[in-house]
């Protein structure tokens, strides 16, 4: 019954410069003046930032977003005191430039402190050379096919002190130059039927807003076409073009081709010939010594730490094949997956130097990675009803363990929570969790499958053995001992669909010390005990994932995942062998019962491209857990819930259903009971830029959880087509993101439009649909690390 959690790595959550300023500023007060300017050198002039960037004929011809956000990138340039990275607005009070005003001509330790740690230096506009920006983006409107684009800049004083000033850039574009026509001319060679071949794929065309970059976008495809199929040597480069734009206004002919004096090689297939591999040791030490294995040889030092073969089938090439660029690429991402090597690298070179040789030898170089690491994280948790606490986690890492690229992890954690806000019924005290436990994992880098046929798998794969002992303590209910083992294979066909099958998954819960309290609510609510009771979980799962959001090209983000699990068919099966009924219940293995079950899941996620910076992110999940055979509840972990910072947001997580059914709002436990058999979700959430590196989104959500068969101890828990609008909770909000590249963090505030039950207090009161009993009811606030969906 572990909870889910919003989790924040110390480590990643670094605290502002400016709230630090802010706090050691209030110290310091009577030092500092409120002068900005005082003290600028003679002639100079404070930055205060961009007025405004004015684009004239922009609407003329649809601007590509690209050329946008190159044109802002070019210009922006954050003054002292900017709110979250903006070139266009600043905070109120600038701390750093005070303290730099009042103490830049003072000595002492004191003031060198000062200066060192919370004074800024004044961003000047000689500084930031508006001149120079302009005609940057003056060559970016070249390159992009505005010719005739123009860009100026204005030095804005500030009216109330003529030391301060803004950059205004005003930015016409005028009539672009668009393709008239295209001519490719022929090399006279195999090149041609290539190329011809792979005429759909062609980046540029007739009508199109005339690109540098686009330009050298298909010089690199033409480059990528002549390597894949054996021109080794054929480089972009040697692909010119001729634009002539005095034919027609406005208008560009453009005539690429082979560049004049192009070497011989470039236009010559090529083989792959020797294929020789050197392993250097971990501080880098030569090869001593060498063993061959069928095409291979392989030059090691000491002792060959991996077994040729796995080497071997790394390769994407043969001896004897014409040299593939692709190959070269997926032979060396192969090795890198291995986890063995901390440097790998690919070497061709000509076997002769006569003018008929077509053949090149093949130098593979790697370095191998030292074998062990060790890892050490903590983290504070902090979710959504009340809890909190610190977590500590120490895993140590062993690469190449068994020689075929295996690594084997070993990881202790433990963590403790308590409750911030209410306290348990009849407890004086505060409510203290803990969960302490123990993990292994042994990842192989290939499929340890019996070999069918002699061809190795070409596409990549990862075996998953692992195994995890938990013990899991909710004060004043239980303690939870849990020992899970399973086995997985996953299959990445390419890089946008990827299968994951459980042949193996057992899973055991073991429930101990339970009080008085946990008992006189499993005596009340009969299934919840069945779910939580000692039991063995043997599952089979298979999950699909199909998705374009790893292709940065694609502007409208997609992604499906689906799931299936069953458990405890196998051992109902081996169970009517000797005669037992599939569908009896009472089944048990080593004296316990055993969980069987049918789960399957499913999740569309569609991120729509709207205009620059702004998105429609939505998300519709579902999914259905049916227990039978030799049980009546599916065991709590299966169970679905609903709620918190990545689902329903105007809620707390765990806080919704099933169904109609309302909680007990006196009982902190009472998430226990808000579980259920089938889920339906939905959300809908809007993206787009607010102020510097700040985003802002409004959402809204829709969804519940019912059960499959009625619990008169959770009435209105099943599911009831007639009441299907009322049972949807729904809730609205807004939103702010903070992208640091590596991670967004979020702040998300829900306000809840419609509870599932009934909210009202005085029945005299007229039922309504936006049932919010008050404003701070209904609100709900998420503090969370990553999008939600």
């Amino acid at each position: 019954m572990k909870m889910k959690n919003n989790t924040f790595n110390l480590h990643e959550i670094i605290m502002s410069s400016t709230l630090i300023r802010l706090l050691a500023f209030a110290l310091m007060l009577p030092v500092v003046s409120c002068s900005t300017t005082k003290n600028l050198p003679s002639g100079e002039i404070l930055y205060t930032g961009i007025r405004s960037i004015d684009i004239t004929d922009k609407d003329s011809i649809a601007v590509a977003d690209e050329i946008l956000d190159r044109i802002d990138e070019a210009l922006s340039f954050p003054p002292n005191n900017a709110f979250l990275g903006s070139s266009f607005t600043r905070i109120p009070f600038p701390l750093g430039l005070w303290v730099y005003q009042s103490n830049v001509h003072k000595q002492g330790s004191f003031n060198r402190w000062l200066m060192n740690w919370l004074a800024d230096r004044p961003v000047l506009v000689s500084s930031v050379r508006p001149e120079t920006r302009a005609r940057i983006v003056q060559n970016i409107l070249r390159e992009n096919g505005y010719f005739d684009g123009a860009v100026d800049y204005f030095v804005v004083p500030d009216k109330k002190d003529s030391l301060k000033a803004k950059i205004q850039y005003d930015i016409t574009l005028n009539e672009p130059y668009l393709l008239d026509s295209i001519e490719w001319r022929r090399m006279q060679n195999r090149g041609d039927t290539l190329l011809t071949l792979n005429e759909a794929d062609r980046l540029i065309r007739t009508g199109d807003l005339f690109s540098i970059d686009r330009l050298e976008a298909e010089r690199q495809r033409i480059t990528a076409i002549m390597r894949n199929n054996g021109y080794y040597y054929f480089r972009p480069e040697y692909v010119v073009y001729q634009a002539d734009t005095t034919i027609t206004s406005h208008r560009v002919n453009l005539r690429a081709g082979l560049r004049q004096g192009s070497p011989r090689s470039i236009l010559r297939p090529w083989r792959i010939g020797d294929i020789t591999c050197y392993l250097n040791g971990y501080d880098n030490e030569a090869p001593t010594d060498s063993v061959h294995y069928k095409d291979l040889t392989i030059y090691y030092e000491g002792k060959l730490r991996t077994r040729p073969r796995i080497i071997h089938d790394q390769l994407k090439f043969k001896s004897g094949e014409l040299y593939s660029m692709q190959r070269q690429t997926e032979t060396q991402t192969a090795l890198n997956r291995l986890n063995i090597f901390r440097f790998t690298e690919i070497r061709y070179t000509p076997a002769d130097t006569s003018l008929v040789n077509d053949t090149l030898q093949v130098r593979i170089n790697a370095l191998y990675d030292y074998p062990f690491d060790a890892v050490i994280e903590a983290k504070a948790t902090m979710n959504d009803n009340n809890y909190a606490g610190p977590g500590a986690s120490f895993s140590l890492v062993r690469r190449n363990a068994f020689g075929g690229g295996e690594v084997v992890t070993g990881s202790l954690y433990g963590s403790n929570e308590w409750n911030t806000g209410r306290k348990l019924i009849d407890n004086t005290g505060f409510i203290n969790n803990y969960e302490l436990g123990v993990k292994g994992d042994i990842m192989f880098p290939r499929l340890v499958l019996p070999q069918i046929g002699k061809r190795a798998y070409d596409f990549s794969a990862v075996t998953h053995l692992d195994m995890d002992f938990s013990m899991l303590n909710r004060a004043s209910y239980y303690r939870r001992l849990v020992f899970a083992t399973s086995l997985n294979y996953e299959f990445h066909p390419n890089y946008i669909r990827s299968h994951t099958f459980t042949p193996f998954k057992l899973v055991f819960n073991k429930l101990q010390k339970t009080t008085h309290a946990f008992d006189d609510i499993v005596y009340m609510n009969p299934s919840l005990y069945q779910s939580l009771q000692d039991q063995f979980i043997p599952s089979i799962g298979y999950s699909y994932s199909l998705g374009n959001d790893s292709i940065q090209e694609e502007r409208n983000k997609t992604r499906w995942n689906f799931t299936v699990t069953e458990a405890g068919n196998l051992v109902s099966g081996a169970y009517a062998v000797f005669g037992e009924k599939f569908s009896q219940q009472g089944k048990s293995v080593m004296g316990n019962p055993y969980a069987q079950f049918l789960k399957v899941t499913t999740e569309l996620r569609y991120n729509r491209y709207l205009a620059r910076g702004k998105r429609l992110a939505m998300r519709a999940a579902g999914g259905i857990v049916y227990s039978y055979g030799n049980s009546s509840v599916a065991p709590y972990q299966e169970r679905f819930y609903i709620g918190g910072a990545n689902s329903i947001r105007a809620f707390t997580i765990r806080s919704i259903g099933p169904g109609r059914f309302k909680p007990d709002s006196k009982n902190p436990y009472s998430y226990i009971d808000q579980n259920g058999d089938w889920k339906v979700e939905g959300n809908i959430e809007y993206r787009g830029p607010f102020v510097g590196d700040l985003d802002i989104a409004f959402f809204l959500d829709a969804g519940n959880i019912w059960l499959l068969h009625e619990d008169e101890t959770r009435p209105g828990g099943t599911f009831q087509f007639k009441n299907l609008l009322n049972d949807i909770a729904l809730g609205t909000g807004v939103g702010f993101r903070y992208d640091m590249k590596a991670l967004v963090f979020r702040i998300d505030f829900g306000y809840a439009l419609h509870f599932p039950y009934d909210t009202r207090t005085d029945d005299t009161k007229k039922k309504r649909y936006f049932n919010s009993p008050s404003f701070r009811d209904g609100l709900g606030i998420h503090l969370a690390l990553g999008y939600p969906f």
